[in-house]
């Protein structure tokens, strides 16, 4: 099936995976939302004396860290940098791997393509600027999000924040194997087996990856991170579903990075 200007085999699926292609005309407030490009090369800003927080004029990518961060009551910045690059995981590999299994290709998800705004509430709402359409298969998929996105995203967040790449890779692995047993539950409730096997075959695929070949295991509805979100260090957080966790460490002030 060949993608529509509009996507819309993608919406049933729920907010995650829905992605709007349009990011409104010239005069509209969309149109001057930076693209993910711009946050991923950004100069990073430095708090100004006596402000509340860093100048996030012109770097989106501290606005969403900070926004984040105030909304969890998060007590460091770094937490805040690994949940919302958790979320931005989540809606790039969900996008990508419904296309991919519904469609049998995905659409161009450069950088410069996708706006976003940085100030909105979960899931991160992106718009396509233009729906082109390439391979389906495991390799582009993972050029597209792992090599288009997640290295650059996590580049930027560790030259701001204490964030360790193993961290963020667990992420990286997180957020696909969560996107994942959504679409193979949706496409079960479906009738469809088949393409609940395609999208198991093609997570399997993609977890071969180097980058995301030891986040965890296995690859499937038990998935289990060797490494934590650090959100249990939210007041009130606990352990998510596949932290590496059982319970929130107490002695150590730090979780493991990977």
């Amino acid at each position: 099936m060949d993608l529509d200007p509009d996507l819309a085999a993608l919406g049933p699926l729920g907010p995650f995976f829905a992605l709007r292609t349009s990011p409104g005309g010239p005069g509209e407030p969309a149109a001057a939302l930076p693209t993910l490009a711009r946050a991923y090369t950004a100069k990073a800003c430095q708090e100004a004396p006596g402000s509340a927080g860093p100048d996030v004029h012109g770097d989106p990518l501290a606005l969403r860290v900070r926004k984040v961060t105030r909304a969890l009551h998060a007590p460091e910045d770094r937490i805040g940098a690994s949940v919302a690059q958790q979320g931005l995981a989540a809606r790039l590999w969900s996008v990508a791997l419904g296309c991919a299994v519904l469609y049998g290709s995905v659409p161009d998800l450069a950088p410069g393509l996708l706006r976003w705004d940085p100030d909105a509430t979960a899931p991160d709402d992106l718009w396509l600027t233009e729906v082109r359409a390439l391979p389906g298969d495991a390799a582009t998929v993972a050029a597209t999000i792992l090599d288009g996105h997640l290295e650059p995203l996590s580049a930027a967040l560790r030259a701001r924040h204490r964030v360790a790449p193993g961290l963020l890779r667990g992420n990286s692995g997180s957020a696909l194997a969560g996107a994942a047993r959504r679409l193979d539950l949706w496409a079960r409730a479906q009738g469809r087996p088949d393409l609940a096997a395609r999208a198991r075959a093609l997570t399997a695929e993609l977890f071969t990856h180097p980058l995301l070949a030891d986040t965890g295991t296995p690859p499937g509805a038990a998935f289990r991170r060797r490494s934590c979100c650090l959100y249990y260090r939210v007041p009130g957080g606990g352990v998510c579903g596949d932290c590496c966790f059982t319970r929130p460490p107490r002695s150590s002030p730090r979780a493991p990075s990977g």
